[in-house]
């Protein structure tokens, strides 16, 4: 995604209009219209104050690719070193929780892939369900979005090992679409 399609993106999700984002910014109406539509690039100094605005890093703003994740930090571990205790439902919540024992807050996901037109075609001929049920027996590890302070992580943890990565966009919603997979808030924590 470009530049200005992020800027429009962040832009609607801030309920701002140009004309208000321009007023954020100290530029004219015409230089964000200018910028949306891929005419032009905002310098430095207005990357940096967009990035501040709508809480999204200037790598995800400069990066032309679909990759929201950066800072990936993996460590091994053994699962069978952590106990399922207390609110904790499996040993993989107490693995995450074990990693960031001062997060404010930490959700359980529910991960699916994201199919694409002709996937979702042959999903609905063979039986609906049945690419999703596939994956998830493929992918057998567990994923958790992570408040810190300032920012949040994507966790991945498996028997094996926990990674963990940063969003340069905020989860702000219930769901939100990485890569090729779409990211679902259970309803409780840990």
């Amino acid at each position: 995604m470009s530049i200005g399609k992020k800027i429009k993106e962040c832009r609607k999700k801030a309920s701002l209009t140009q004309e208000e984002l321009a007023e954020k910014l100290c530029v004219s109406r015409q230089a964000i219209t200018k910028w949306e539509a891929d005419r032009g690039m905002p310098d430095i100094g207005n990357i940096q104050n967009i990035s501040k605005l709508f809480g999204v890093s200037i790598d995800y703003l400069l990066d032309d690719g679909e990759n929201l994740l950066s800072s990936v930090v993996k460590e091994t571990i053994n699962i069978k070193d952590y106990e399922k205790i207390g609110k904790f439902r499996s040993r993989y919540d107490a693995a995450v929780r074990a990693k960031y024992p001062k997060a404010a807050i930490i959700y359980p996901l529910i991960r699916l892939k994201k199919l694409s037109f002709i996937e979702n075609i042959i999903d609905f001929l063979v039986q609906p369900g049945v690419l999703q049920m596939a994956d998830s027996l493929n992918n057998m590890s567990a994923y958790y979005l992570v408040q810190l302070e300032q920012k949040q992580l994507l966790v991945n943890v498996t028997k094996e090992f926990i990674e963990s990565r940063e969003l340069n966009c905020k989860f702000t919603k219930k769901k939100m679409v990485i890569g090729t997979n779409i990211f679902k808030k259970c309803t409780y924590t840990i």
